[in-house]
């Protein structure tokens, strides 16, 4: 998959893209990840990307022709989704992840400063994406918490794909509590359930808890 962000501050991603799980996944070549500065695009001597709304108001916005430019220097693919982090957009959960790594080839991110974009940005989006009812200092926070999701579900990047099916949100639930060594620990103690090898019963187990948290804690998501 190819990943290409628009942003001011393209150091932002140096450490998080070369560490971890996705850190690897990017060397071996299973996503990879352009960082295009709008400023770059600019015109004028002082390379502004900013200036203030039309009819007062406090903060500036992000003019429109850096980010068109930006956009516009992208060698596109097929399967492609242009996308802007804004407070106003969908929500991000894991079943959008899905969809964006399954049914696409590339992603086009579009992060957000100051007060916003000038509103003719969105003529250039094809979605927009929040990570919820707050407010960020910038999108480069949410795009790469994107990045980190979508990455993670491509083939090759989690060495145990099985594991991805059985976590948080894979089905609807929470996920259920996990335990390793010690048995005990500070007089907390393991359930006699997970030691007891019988798998039928640590599956019913695991299920009658994803259920009970779930409830506790999102009924939402039964509901």
């Amino acid at each position: 998959m190819q990943l290409d962000v628009i942003t001011l501050f393209p150091d932002f991603f140096t450490s998080p893209l070369a560490s971890g799980l996705l850190g690897r996944a990017l060397s071996k070549e299973i996503a990879q990840v352009n960082l295009i500065n709008p400023r770059d695009f600019t015109t004028d001597k002082h390379h502004r990307v900013d200036d203030e709304p039309y009819g007062g108001g406090v903060g500036m916005l992000l003019k429109p022709e850096p980010i068109f430019a930006a956009v516009e220097s992208i060698t596109t693919l097929e399967k492609k989704q242009i996308i802007l982090f804004t407070p106003e957009g969908e929500t991000l959960h894991q079943s959008l992840l899905k969809d964006l790594a399954c049914n696409y080839q590339q992603l086009i991110l579009i992060c957000g400063h100051y007060e916003g974009v000038d509103e003719r940005v969105k003529h250039l989006v094809e979605r927009e994406i929040s990570l919820g009812d707050f407010v960020l200092t910038c999108g480069e926070i949410p795009a790469l918490a994107l990045i980190n999701g979508v990455v993670r579900l491509l083939p090759g990047t989690v060495g145990k794909e099985a594991s991805l099916k059985a976590e948080s949100f894979e089905d609807g639930l929470l996920d259920y509590p996990q335990y390793t060594r010690p048995p005990v620990f500070r007089g907390w103690e393991v359930p006699l359930v997970l030691r007891s090898g019988n798998h039928r019963e640590i599956e019913k187990w695991r299920r009658e808890q994803q259920l009970q948290r779930t409830l506790e804690r999102r009924p939402d998501l039964l509901s």
